[in-house]
């Protein structure tokens, strides 16, 4: 699997109307963080904050993993939180535009003329993923080099090799070679450091202490190593930070990020006339931010996956809530912890996962489906002890065991039925039945 800087992957969002509970059932959220602990399906910290006082913290796993030594995760621990160093980069640039050091119609041959299409990207095109650039995490040799070193100029080479996929602002395409190249401009006109502008800018005034660019990862300063599970937690490779740079080299805690997006949105970074910008979506994305819709609630913010970490950081201004979820191993994808964290955050129907199955029980399933009802064909496969779905051209999404032979999506009202003597997997969606037979 290609490392990505980015998931994009959002809290499926529902248009139900609904009343919402603001007070926090701690006792079922800590079943939730619980049971992920307890079955290997997850390790990480997740912080939720209100009117920026902090309601839950909570860490599971390890932060470090060797053998029969193990590091616990804490509050303190820091987790590498890829893209949501998008958000920092883009307060950054609002903050030099503020200044009246950049301008959104400034364009990047100002500062590097060598880039293709140089004279036509403006810093607008770059923070909303419009500038055609192509995203050199997408390079098929991208996994060969990203562990080694870079300097501005290699990466500079790097992405004007990769040359253009569009002319500017004539789609949206993500593209972590821009927010490189913010991040090189901020550098630029402020005559510092990436980190440097990040502590004197941002880190410094809203006192967060455990928030910086990343280097080697190190135990001693509380950082995290990230895992894959293969039958037991095995060390991802570690990218070398100097590449990502401000596209997804920040290092943090949920508690830091919280306090980050609280003190953004509160206008003690940027003005209103910024927040509003950044907020504006086009195609999906902001500048720096988008949204996350759930039910009728709307939230903005940034997810974030690097190695083998991901995260999310998310704020609805409605309810001044805050809420940051960094994870440095997952089994169970992180979209659905989401939707179980707000589900019961807002009280909402919702079910904690028993992972009650082995891994082994899991293998009479496991196979491609098809149906003459319909054309998309269904994979089911596992990971450690849980079941996952996709239907052709969507999304992997987990499945819970509700009796035997029988599991659900909760999120998406789906029910699986499985008869493994007759190879048969019967599909019940809304008031819709669909029988689907394995393949050979």
């Amino acid at each position: 699997m290609k490392t990505k800087i980015l998931t994009t992957t959002l809290v499926i969002g529902l248009s139900f109307g609904t009343v919402f509970s603001q007070s926090l059932n701690k006792p079922k959220l800590d079943s939730l963080m619980d049971i992920l602990a307890e079955k290997n399906n997850a390790m990480g910290s997740l912080t939720i904050s209100k009117k920026g006082v902090v309601i839950y913290s909570r860490a599971i796993g390890y932060s470090y993993i060797s053998g029969s030594e193990k590091l616990p995760a804490t509050d303190q621990t820091k987790y590498r939180v890829g893209s949501i160093s998008k958000m920092f980069t883009a307060t950054m640039i609002f903050q030099l535009i503020e200044d009246g050091k950049l301008s959104l119609t400034t364009t990047v041959d100002k500062f590097f003329p060598q880039l293709p299409n140089a004279n036509k990207i403006t810093i607008s095109n770059l923070l909303t993923h419009r500038s055609g650039l192509n995203n050199f995490t997408d390079d098929p040799e991208y996994q060969t080099w990203m562990t080694q070193p870079k300097t501005r100029d290699e990466m500079l080479a790097v992405i004007s090799k990769g040359g253009v996929d569009f002319q500017p602002n004539e789609k949206f395409s993500y593209s972590n070679s821009g927010y490189v190249v913010l991040a090189y401009i901020i550098e630029k006109v402020s005559k510092q450091s990436y980190s440097k502008c990040l502590n004197n800018r941002i880190t410094s005034k809203i006192d967060l202490s455990n928030t910086y660019v990343g280097a080697k990862t190190d135990t001693k300063k509380n950082e995290s190593f990230s895992y894959r599970f293969l039958n037991n937690w095995e060390q991802a490779p570690e990218t070398d930070m100097s590449i990502p740079g401000g596209a997804g080299a920040i290092v943090s805690t949920p508690a830091d990020l919280t306090k980050f997006i609280e003190s953004l949105f509160s206008l003690k970074l940027v003005s209103n006339s910024s927040l509003e910008q950044m907020k504006t979506m086009t195609d999906g994305y902001g500048m720096g931010m988008f949204p996350f819709p759930f039910y009728t609630k709307l939230a903005y913010g940034h997810n974030g996956g690097i190695d083998g970490f991901a995260s999310t950081l998310e704020y609805f201004p409605e309810d001044s809530l805050a809420l940051a979820y960094c994870t440095n191993g997952q089994v169970y994808p992180m979209n659905n912890i989401l939707i179980g964290v707000l589900s019961i955050y807002f009280n909402k129907p919702y079910s904690i996962p028993t992972f009650s199955l082995k891994t082994e029980d899991l293998d009479k399933y496991l196979g491609v489906y098809s149906t003459t009802q319909i054309p998309p064909k269904i994979t089911i496969t596992k990971k450690a002890a849980t079941l996952f779905a996709q239907v052709t051209g969507g999304p992997l999404f987990p499945l819970d065991p509700t009796e035997k032979d029988k599991f659900k999506f909760d999120p998406a009202g789906i029910i699986l039925e499985f008869n493994p003597d007759k190879n048969e997997l019967t599909v019940k969606e809304g008031g819709n039945i669909f029988l689907f037979t394995k393949e050979k």
